[in-house]
């Protein structure tokens, strides 16, 4: 059965898949990658990882897969095939389509961004599925986007497109790792709202799900800071959908697993920012954790076809 290799490289885990045409995953794994060891250390446990998918592959399905796709964190450079930058996992310019190519036999590898990779799945297969426009926002430690635009999503002239949790919506606000004040990710990301209920609730172990709890008790503190976080939100989705007029927004990332406790009051902060934007959808991410496999997947198997890819995705 004609197959490819799909991997998804986290901070501290990997997960991966074999992956049939039709993008379902045939083959299942997880894991570490190894960090603590080093950056060269996360290379072999990457490379050593997909040669044990290549040779169960064969064993299973009679032959070797037929591409590989992979997505990292930090920034990638397509045309070299290069993973220029990941800061938690101590990259630099690491060659990583080669070295896969190479230890894969020389099968075709595509390499991309995870937020961009995710977004592809979700676009092509889960949430966003049938619309030609959409923009996926996944809130977790920071907030990044994808850019779906008829079936491939948006890199940018530098590989920068989408990186919404920059855009400022409180002026002279909170310090951004980026080195701006007020960035969305600062205000509205799951590691933000975490950071503000702990100092809110004295509890310096309490995080984003705990809010999120404490909101659905009603706890007034909780409510307040859910609030500013929404509201932030909001005022970064509405300068997006000015600018990009997607048909569905898809919203992800640990966030989003408060479900309506998040969704109702967005929706409705989006509706009040609006004047003549068309409002789009509004829905959660449907893929989970799963996303990154499923867009890896998707990515080789682009390789392999003339459907556009998130290959040519640099960031």
């Amino acid at each position: 059965m004609r197959h490819v290799i799909a991997l998804d490289v986290g901070g501290t885990g990997m997960k991966a898949a074999l992956a049939g045409a039709d993008g379902v995953l045939l083959h299942q794994a997880r894991r570490a990658t190894g960090r603590e060891r080093g950056p060269d250390a996360v290379v072999t446990s990457v490379l050593d990882f997909a040669a044990e998918l290549r040779a169960y592959g064969e064993r299973r399905f009679g032959e070797p897969a037929a591409a590989a796709g992979v997505a990292v964190p930090g920034i990638v450079d397509a045309e070299r095939g290069t993973a220029v930058y990941a800061a938690n996992l101590g990259w630099r310019d690491v060659p990583l389509r080669a070295l896969l190519a190479e230890r894969l036999g020389g099968i075709p590898v595509a390499l991309g961004h995870d937020v961009r990779t995710g977004g592809l799945a979700e676009g092509r297969i889960g949430a966003g599925k049938g619309a030609d426009r959409f923009l996926f926002v996944p809130l977790g430690t920071g907030i990044a986007g994808a850019i779906g635009i008829g079936g491939s999503v948006e890199a940018g002239a530098h590989g920068f497109a989408g990186e919404i949790g920059h855009i400022v919506v409180r002026p002279g606000g909170a310090a951004c790792p980026c080195g701006q004040r007020g960035c969305l990710e600062r205000y509205a990301s799951a590691a933000a709202v975490g950071e503000a209920w702990a100092a809110a609730s004295d509890n310096p172990k309490a995080d984003a799900a705990d809010c999120a709890r404490a909101v659905e008790f009603g706890d007034p503190r909780a409510v307040r800071v859910w609030q500013d976080a929404v509201d932030a939100l909001a005022d970064g989705l509405v300068t997006a959908l000015t600018l990009l007029d997607p048909r569905v927004l898809i919203i992800g990332g640990g966030l989003a697993e408060a479900g309506e406790t998040l969704f109702t009051p967005l929706r409705a902060a989006v509706e009040r920012r609006i004047t003549f934007q068309t409002l789009p959808s509004v829905v959660p991410a449907a893929l989970g954790d799963t996303a990154g496999c499923l867009g890896a997947g998707l990515m080789a198997w682009d390789l392999l076809t003339t459907t556009p890819t998130t290959s040519e995705v640099t960031t």
